[in-house]
């Protein structure tokens, strides 16, 4: 159990429901508490989406008891990475930030069947981010 984390990952979509806790799911399972993660949204929805939830279950990472939650200036400031899933410029900018932009199909409204591919692509793009915070540690 590492006293620091290796760095600050917030994920930020719009409303926080999906997308967004996925990768905020898959970040806490796969880096436990290597590396600290908060997720955001620019509009928060009511609920985490079910489609999104089920789909997680399938992959035995639970986000059922999740909030979405609003996106703040200190959320950003308190980060060491970015990630963005469509929320636009609504994301303030700090420099010093490393910002990633990952262009994935919002799964709102969608049931789990199309949800999965989805979720399998925010895992893949979750482990790719894993191995270079590693790797920048070790530079």
């Amino acid at each position: 159990m590492s006293a620091t984390p290796l760095a600050s990952v917030l994920f930020v979509c719009v409303h926080n429901a999906g997308r967004s806790q996925m990768a905020a799911g898959f970040l806490s399972r796969l880096a436990g508490d290597r590396i600290e993660v908060r997720s955001a949204g620019s509009i928060p929805g009511e609920q985490v989406n079910p489609a999104a939830v089920e789909a997680m279950r399938e992959v035995g990472v639970d986000i059922a008891g999740r909030q979405p939650k609003l996106l703040t200036t200190e959320a950003v400031q308190a980060s060491d990475y970015v990630i963005t899933m469509g929320c636009g410029d609504a994301c303030p900018v700090f420099p010093g930030k490393k910002y990633l932009d990952w262009a994935l199909e919002d799964p709102a409204g969608k049931g789990v069947e199309s949800v999965r591919p989805i979720r399998d692509e925010i895992k893949a793009r979750v482990e790719n981010l894993i191995g270079e915070i590693d790797a920048r540690q070790k530079a």
